[in-house]
């Protein structure tokens, strides 16, 4: 490190990733106005740095080439230098990860883009070394050479950009097509997905190995709507190495980024909070499908993790945790054999060691990441000691070791709060909750849910993202249609209709903000965004669900709250807007094609009746979150409603259901059937559910 002998414009920031760059000798400016009129008075071309903060490789560039003095030097003379944090500025992000992979296929973090003025890319590419090496060309000779055809050939390369943006709107522009909205899809996607399963360790593709949660939660729905095992099967055998592998901390709970092996074995150690968010909802239903308490207990220290050690005082979730401590990748979470024998006696050092792996010569670099070697039952039959003799052995061991990992240097924390993840993070405690049964994640949910409304949610506007005490960034499609769904969520879990209102309220300004008028659908960036090439429409589900997919998963179930048309007609449109590119790839839609069962697997719209302090309420609600029963929205036919929100109470969901009693009702678009009043009706209900259900 420099020792802050160096300090630039970023020190004026709020962002962690911006802030490890702050005392760089580079004169970084952030994506503003400034930046971009000195790159026009100046007549420079401008150098584009796109990472986060628990960005592995983005710490080796800075330490090899943003420290490195010499080439600050050619950087500070030839170019404006900007550094962005992807997570605040996805929509930039977008387009020139969009530029970069056209220009060589591929794309990642770092994200190295060289820019016009006009900020129109025309050179760009990932990490690159500071000197030339393993046959690639180093970072500061790819400046020079920049530099000079800058002023040399000045024509080709506006020429270039002008090409290459061009190519970027290609790809932001296909035309609205309609297609079959049936099960047809479904099965296209089932079985590409069934082809990517690698069915010796679970998961989806080779190498380097993601959760991908949405298409588990996918095929899990695929599975119940038409018993095909061999979706179960992928999904299950999925979820089950992915635990049992070190991609999940096996002491401290939480899920890493991704494995670098096929085996789940060694991950690359960073934390996301939108992996922490996501992967427990898949694992939920998992476990009502199955009954499988595994799955629960991976939900508990999962959430647990998230709660303990990325939640802020005020309730939101930080972004991220490091991949590295000490400068080191993983260091904090790996162990020697040696290790843990002076830490634990004998014998529950070799249980131990047994159960997760543990062996002289370690599994990575000499040391050993952890991972379920073996069941608790055979693991104990091997040490001949019973089962629960070995389960307290191994829980003791585990309280003991992660106290003494606690005393380790820890890997830094991107403490910014994002409204968008935060969101998921809310949907995943409140599912725990209903599942679950346990008050701390109701809890955790409605005070992060408070935090956005009073923190993030000012004067109609949404922001993005909170950092040292100040709101900033307008939000994005993402962040309006996850806090949607979050308010949706919060709704059907505790029925306070505050919570329904808003989201029907922050529903129709995205409508207002995102819609194109043009083309229909949804842009990704607000019309009132500034200061950017394009607007982009940021289609397809990725590591989080797309704005798109989420808001037009909210205008169904809207619908089906309020019975407003509008909702409906617009949730076609906007699916119809991306028909091209779903018929395409279906597997890069796993969200909206979960939409679609509302179209043709006959939703069901359940409405509670009566005094919600009745015990009976709650056993009717733990009947309904006891199953899996994917398609529904839930409401409550509160008393006060008439008079808190008389409008919501004459929507057609409500109307003619407050009862003093407490009833259940079912319906399909708004026709209901005779209301359920007893718990033995509801088991009824289930029990013929699936078959009333398949289209």
């Amino acid at each position: 490190m420099n020792g802050f002998k160096y300090t630039n414009r970023l020190i004026h920031e709020t962002s962690p990733y911006l802030l490890q760059h702050a005392h760089n000798p580079v004169n970084w400016y952030s994506w503003g106005k400034e930046a971009l009129q000195r790159a026009k008075q100046e007549d420079k071309p401008i150098f584009l740095s796109i990472g986060y903060a628990a960005c592995h490789w983005c710490h080796v560039m800075e330490e090899e080439s943003f420290e490195n003095l010499p080439i600050a030097e050619v950087l500070n003379k030839f170019f404006i230098s900007i550094k962005v944090d992807r997570e605040e500025r996805p929509d930039l992000d977008e387009i020139y990860m969009s530029a970069v992979t056209l220009l060589s296929g591929s794309g990642g973090w770092p994200l190295s883009v060289w820019l016009t003025p006009e900020l129109k890319p025309f050179f760009g590419g990932t990490y690159f070394p500071p000197d030339d090496k393993w046959g690639r060309i180093g970072f500061k000779n790819i400046l020079l050479r920049i530099a000079d055809l800058w002023q040399q050939q000045r024509k080709e390369i506006l020429a270039g950009a002008e090409n290459l943006s061009h190519s970027i709107r290609q790809t932001n522009s296909v035309p609205a097509e309609k297609f079959a909205l049936g099960l047809d899809l479904w099965k296209k996607a089932a079985l590409l997905l069934a082809n990517m399963f690698d069915e010796k360790n679970g998961g989806l593709g080779r190498a380097p190995k993601f959760p991908r949660p949405m298409d588990l939660s996918f095929l899990l729905r695929y599975h119940f709507y038409t018993d095909d095992e061999k979706a179960l099967h992928i999904a299950e055998k999925s979820l089950q190495a992915m635990a049992r592998g070190g991609i999940f901390d096996q002491l401290g709970g939480g899920f890493h980024r991704y494995a670098t092996d096929e085996k789940w074995l060694i991950p690359h150690f960073e934390k996301m909070l939108y992996d922490n968010a996501l992967l427990p909802v898949a694992y939920l239903e998992a476990y009502q499908i199955t009954g499988n308490k595994f799955y629960a207990e991976i939900v508990s220290r999962t959430l647990d993790f998230v709660l303990r050690e990325m939640t802020s005082p005020e309730g939101g979730f930080f972004s991220s945790l490091d991949a590295d401590s000490d400068g080191k990748e993983g260091k904090f979470y790996v162990w020697t054999k040696e290790e843990i024998y002076s830490l634990l006696d004998k014998d529950a050092a070799d249980a131990f060691c047994l159960f997760y792996g543990v062996r002289e010569e370690g599994n990575w670099e000499g040391k050993t990441v952890l991972h379920l070697t073996l069941n608790e039952s055979a693991a104990a039959k091997k040490l001949g000691i019973s089962q629960n003799a070995f389960a307290e052995k191994i829980k003791k061991a585990q309280k003991k070791l992660l106290r003494v990992r606690q005393k380790r240097s820890a890997p830094s924390i991107d403490n910014k709060i994002i409204t968008a993840w935060n969101s998921l993070m809310i949907i995943a405690l409140c599912r725990a909750y209903q599942t679950l049964g346990q008050d701390r994640y109701l809890s955790a949910a409605k005070k992060a849910v408070d935090f956005l409304l009073n923190k993030m949610y000012i004067d109609g506007k949404l922001y993005r993202i909170y950092g040292k005490g100040k709101r900033q960034r307008p939000g994005y499609l993402s962040d309006y249609a996850l806090l949607t769904a979050a308010l949706l969520e919060i709704y059907m879990t505790v029925f306070d209709a505050r919570y329904l209102i808003l989201a029907v309220e922050i529903n129709d300004l995205a409508l207002d903000k995102f819609w194109d008028r043009q083309a229909q659908g949804f842009f990704f960036t607000s019309v009132d965004q500034k200061n950017i090439l394009m607007r982009t429409r940021n289609e397809f589900d990725n590591v989080i669900p797309s704005g798109n997919s989420m808001a037009i998963r909210n205008l169904f179930a809207l619908y089906q709250f309020t019975g407003k048309k509008e909702y409906k007609d617009r949730a076609y449109q906007a699916i119809f807007a991306v028909g091209a590119r779903v018929k395409r790839s279906p597997i890069g839609f796993p969200v909206l094609l979960s939409s679609l069962e509302t179209i043709w697997a006959k939703a069901k719209e359940i409405v509670l009746s009566g005094n919600r302090d009745n015990p009976l309420f709650d056993q009717f609600l733990a009947k309904i979150h006891e199953h899996y029963f994917p398609n529904k929205i839930i409401g409550w036919a509160d008393p006060k409603l008439q008079r808190s929100h008389p409008e919501a109470a004459n929507w057609p969901l409500f109307v003619g259901k407050f009862k003093d009693d407490v009833q259940m009702f079912i319906c399909e678009n708004f026709t209901c059937h005779a209301p359920l009043t007893s718990i033995a009706d509801i088991d009824d209900f289930f029990h013929n559910y699936r078959a009333t259900t398949k289209p």
